[in-house]
């Protein structure tokens, strides 16, 4: 398929350059995009893949979008009040907003759709658990009535991080959260088109004539007015880096989402490219232990490691040495963003020292135990990430095992629970987009919540002891309190060790602009 390719490419190139002149003015009104993945679901609730949530914000909107400083800015709604001393929020939906089928966006969809994603996001769970109803006062006000005041909730549903409280036709929503859905009417700025979509190659989105961007103010991230400048966007799956960087210098796509980082040096000397910073905040690089077997079930085995954790030989591995393309050192949350600070760190920004790390790891009563170390072999970062995970742990002299899969036999070998004689697992390395970490709401490896939480199954009551505190703070800066607090106690207890941050870069045609930087977003961005 590779091969077809490239020489459909070089066929293309060589034709006349009439054929480019003749098809000008339909690319100019059609905008092409290969994603870091295919579209394999088309819901965006019921995963929390990052290529369901871009695909999300093409065809859903949401009451409240996050700016560039990720404040809460109205969306759909209009705004909120908030009486009975905080347990009462009514939020009210602008008039004359529409779903894709021409029929109006009602408060009854919108309580439809926040009950859907609140079964499925830890963010929406907790919103839940302090809710005492939640129901439709009429077609454009919707009411939470929550047992206690919480002062973050306009803010969690205001959040990018998957999944995402997309507002959904009330049948739609009704759909069982953990079915997923077949009816994709929207409400945001783009169609689905379901008819031309192919899993596997192409995904295409047709501009909403009737969607009302909003008026309210905020820029950045999923604030701000959504304005659709192209009548069409079609998703090119691509598997191949060098075929889709070809793709992109032959004009053949406008759009490559994630260039492997050996083909940005070749990209940016294209002048017909541009290369942009992908995110606002970087991706987090990760060390998950199993907390429930031996030997990682005991904090002083995790602890022991930390002399000998060099967060720079990790990012090294995974995207170079050039200092625009990380940043360490990184804690729990990522640098730039709002809860982020570099208390605690000292563990991991002193000397390095394996012998240290060898005595702490037999103080701890490590003598020879296996340790099954688990990564995938098809996902750029975590794949770097194992390999200097292996040589870190053969140089501990830990009697390791380590076993590499691609990324779908990997999900579920490490869903097993089981001790490693059992075919279990003691460690594992993930790469997480910057906005699900964004605050201890949405941070799934900054819990203490044992077998309900993510996979690793850390138990810590502290931690979980500080993430109600941070519910509960009043503003920023007491959540920003309360975030330093769970950083020092993350870095004592170790369920997960940070390795410090990746900085990712998109690329695109030169001649567009107006892109809006956060993640893959397509609204408000032009050619011209």
């Amino acid at each position: 398929m590779t091969m077809h390719r490239r020489s459909l490419l070089a066929a293309t190139s060589a034709l006349p350059l009439a054929r480019a002149a003749i098809a000008q003015p339909a690319n100019a009104r059609v905008l092409r995009y290969v994603p870091p993945a295919d579209l394999s679901s088309l819901d965006p609730i019921w995963t929390t893949s990052v290529v369901a949530r871009d695909h999300g914000f093409l065809v859903y909107d949401t009451l409240y979008g996050a700016d560039a400083t990720f404040r809460p800015q109205p969306q759909l709604a209009e705004g909120h009040t908030v009486e009975e001393d905080g347990r009462s929020v009514t939020i009210t939906l602008r008039p004359d907003i529409r779903f894709h089928d021409n029929e109006p966006i009602r408060a009854a969809d919108c309580v439809a759709s926040l009950r859907r994603w609140m079964a499925r996001s830890i963010t929406g769970q907790k919103i839940a658990e302090v809710t005492d109803s939640l129901e439709a006062v009429d077609d454009r006000r919707l009411r939470f009535r929550l047992k206690r005041p919480f002062p973050p909730l306009i803010e969690l549903l205001s959040l990018p991080s998957a999944p995402v409280p997309f507002i959904m036709p009330e049948r739609v929503a009704r759909t069982d959260p953990f079915q997923q859905i077949t009816d994709t009417t929207g409400s945001g700025p783009y169609r689905f088109l379901r008819d031309e979509y192919r899993s596997g190659a192409q995904a295409a989105y047709a501009r909403f004539d009737g969607y009302k961007p909003t008026n309210a103010g905020g820029t950045g991230l999923s604030a701000g007015p959504k304005v659709a400048h192209f009548e069409r966007v079609e998703w090119k799956t691509i598997p191949d880096g060098a075929t889709a960087a070809a793709a992109l210098q032959q004009g053949e796509i406008d759009w490559y989402a994630q260039p492997q980082p050996e083909l940005l040096d070749l990209l940016s000397r294209d002048r017909n490219v541009q290369l942009q910073r992908a995110e606002l905040v970087p991706t987090i690089a990760t060390m998950r232990f199993n907390a429930l077997h031996p030997v990682f079930s005991d904090k002083r085995m995790r602890r022991a490691l930390l002399p000998a954790i060099d967060q720079t030989d990790f990012i090294a591995a995974a995207v170079g040495t050039d200092p625009r393309r990380s940043v360490t050192p990184a804690g729990v949350f990522p640098p730039g963003s709002p809860m982020a600070s570099d208390v605690a760190l000292e563990s991991l920004t002193g000397p390095r020292s394996t012998d240290r790390a060898k005595a702490l790891l037999k103080e701890a009563g490590y003598s020879g135990q296996l340790v099954r170390m688990i990564g995938p072999t098809d996902i750029l970062v975590p794949s770097a990430l194992v390999q200097v995970g292996a040589d870190l742990f053969r140089r501990l002299d830990i009697n390791l095992d380590l076993q590499l899969s691609d990324w779908g036999s990997h999900t579920q070998r490490r869903a097993n629970r089981e001790p490693v004689e059992k075919g279990g697992w003691s460690v594992a390395f993930y790469s997480f987009p910057g906005l699900d970490f964004l605050s201890p709401a949405t941070h799934y490896l900054a819990r203490g919540n044992g077998t309900s939480g993510w996979f690793g199954w850390p138990t810590a009551p502290k931690l979980e002891a500080l993430r109600e505190d941070w519910f509960n703070a009043p503003d920023q800066n007491a959540q920003r309190a309360v975030a330093r607090d769970i950083q020092r106690e993350v870095m004592e207890e170790l369920p997960f060790v940070p390795l410090g941050a990746v900085v990712n870069y998109t690329a695109l045609r030169k001649d567009l602009r107006d892109r809006v930087v956060g993640f893959p977003i397509f609204w408000n961005i032009r050619r011209g």
